[in-house]
């Protein structure tokens, strides 16, 4: 686990002082400064001999920065008025005698990413991470944020990289620990990434945690064939399901199956009525399951609390190209895809379904100038997946990533390449020592 590293690609990131002011990041803006997780914004020079006749920063009139990034409770980065020199150590018996509570309760509020660098201080913090104390504490913790987990294979060796977007750097996390399977990324939910593959011949599906490096092989299904699945945790019952729909090649006979983590096992439920899907990509909002369809037109929705399926009328808005389901907080289901017949015509656009009225209403346009650097091609692939009301786009041509913030209306450039490779698969990740693979 010590092998957890800050890459080098943090490189590839914005962070002028023009870009903060406005929340966006520049298409041209390739090689900013690595911005550190413990540092406000600004340059003012703190140190002893640049403050000479400068006003007093005196801890009693410190000057307070507030860092507050999507998903993270309201921090605040305070500048002191007395410098740390590198020759001034911590005595080790101050840290001898923290009491264990106090230690643990210190060591659940470090970033996760930065608890693997405290692994070689002594044999005592090493084994924090499998403390029961340290756990509670972490999970009674605000999440670390969104993160964007990225996973491609290189050489046949799985590679893995995180970008924290509230420290807005990149983490390179070691994936040895995984079965030698050609299998591909699923999704990730409350701290837990799902893969499923081949071991051979046979259809596997394995859960893991990567801060831990744990991980473990799911019980094979009742048809166990490819299938489109998504993994849903559920942090209060500290338990997570995996919902197995469709064969990937269309065969439409299997009925769905979901896995219980509780029971160890996976449940039969009814089959999907014969419908002709447009993507396989789906959403899970407010314990139900959505798809999109082409005929009938609208949406497939799947009941957990019910096991049944149910067909949706909300017709999809004219002259869409490509639709993405992206699932919101609070029961929000939002619609994102491509209008326009044309390159020159063609807009990103953001819809959001109103449950009553059973119908998309837009909510918010690309600008053009993001439009244009993300997808220079009228046919050129994108992604786009969320988590908690936040919408990221990815190109597989550019290499860029852009974020937006539907709660805000801000659109921004992610610091830093979220596609490592022509093969990435990109998810959000939520980094947590606490969730279990079991």
């Amino acid at each position: 686990m010590d092998g957890i590293e800050e890459s080098s690609e943090s490189a590839c990131g914005v962070s002028s002082s023009e870009s903060r002011k406005n929340g966006s990041f520049r298409e041209d803006d390739r090689c900013p400064v690595q911005v550190s997780p413990l540092t406000g914004g600004g340059s003012r020079n703190t140190s002893p001999l640049g403050r000479v006749g400068s006003r007093n920063t005196s801890p009693s009139r410190q000057k307070v920065i507030k860092t507050k990034p999507r998903g993270l409770d309201e921090e605040r980065v305070s500048t002191f008025c007395k410098a740390v020199h590198p020759d001034v150590q911590m005595e080790d018996s101050i840290w001898a005698m923290l009491p264990e509570d106090l230690l643990n309760e210190i060591l659940a509020r470090v970033p996760p990413f930065m608890i693997f660098r405290l692994l070689s201080v002594c044999k005592r913090w090493n084994s924090i991470l499998q403390d029961s104390s340290f756990l509670k504490f972490h999970s009674q913790v605000s999440s670390h944020g969104p993160c964007l987990l990225t996973f491609w294979k290189n050489s046949q060796t799985p590679q893995c990289s995180v970008f924290s977007l509230p420290l807005k750097t990149w983490y390179r996390i070691p994936f040895m620990f995984l079965p030698q399977w050609a299998f591909w990324l699923v999704g990730s939910s409350g701290g837990l990434v799902c893969f499923s593959g081949l071991d051979g011949l046979a259809f596997k599906t394995l859960v893991c945690n990567p801060l831990t490096q744990t991980w473990r092989t799911l019980p094979n299904m009742h048809y166990n064939q490819q299938r489109q699945l998504i993994m849903v945790v559920d942090r209060t019952d500290r338990s997570f399901k995996v919902i197995a729909t469709s064969d990937i090649y269309g065969d439409r006979s299997l009925p769905t199956e979901v896995y219980d983590s509780k029971l160890n096992s996976w449940s039969l439920h009814q089959v999907m009525p014969a419908v002709n899907l447009c993507s396989s990509k789906m959403a899970f909002c407010d314990s139900k399951l959505y798809l999109e369809t082409l005929s009938p037109l609208g949406l497939m929705m799947y009941r957990m609390d019910a096991g049944s399926w149910e067909h949706i009328p909300a017709k999809f808005p004219r002259s869409l190209l490509d639709g993405y389901l992206v699932a919101g907080t609070q029961k929000r289901l939002f619609l994102v895809g491509r209008i326009g017949l044309y390159s020159t015509l063609q807009s990103m656009r953001i819809w959001e379904l109103d449950h009553a009225k059973i119908m998309w209403v837009e909510i918010s346009r690309m600008p053009p100038k993001y439009f244009r650097a993300l997808l220079r091609l009228s046919a050129e692939r994108f992604e786009c997946f969320g988590q908690d009301n936040l919408i990221c786009f990815t190109s597989w041509n550019q290499g860029k990533g852009l974020l937006y913030d539907v709660d805000k209306k801000i659109w921004s450039w992610i610091a830093g390449c979220a596609l490592q490779s022509y093969n990435s698969q990109v998810c959000f990740y939520e980094p947590r020592f606490d969730a279990s693979i079991y």
